[in-house]
C-alpha cells in the first residue's frame, strides 16, 4: 500500500501513523507557496487589498514577501517530509 492509500483513506498503517503535525506543515507549505506565486504574479495586491503603498512602489516589500513565502514554503515542505518518512518507518515496524 502506497502514498495514494495514505491519502484516500485506506486502512494503510501509513496514514494511522501520520501526526498531525504533517497536515499541518503540509497545508502551511502549500499556502505558503501560493503566496508566494500570487504575489510573484501580481505584485500590486499589497496596495489594491489593504489600500497602502508601504515600499513607495519600488517593489521591495514584494520581493521580501515572495523570498520569505517561498523559504517558509521549502522549509515546511521538508519538515512534512521528515514527518512522512518517519510515520512511513513506524508503520513498517523499523
Amino acid at each position: 500500500m502506497g502514498p495514494l492509500n495514505a491519502i484516500s483513506g485506506g486502512a494503510d498503517p501509513l496514514r494511522q501513523c501520520l501526526r498531525r503535525r504533517f497536515w499541518i506543515e503540509v497545508s502551511l507549505a502549500l499556502l505558503t507557496g501560493i503566496l508566494a506565486l500570487i504575489t510573484l504574479l501580481s505584485r500590486e495586491w499589497i496596495e489594491v487589498v489593504f489600500h497602502v503603498d508601504p515600499d513607495e512602489g519600488s517593489g521591495s516589500l514584494e520581493w521580501l514577501i515572495v523570498a520569505l513565502a517561498a523559504a517558509a514554503a521549502i522549509i515546511l515542505a521538508v519538515m512534512a517530509r521528515v514527518e512522512w518518512r518517519s510515520a512511513d518507518m513506524a508503520s513498517r515496524g523499523t
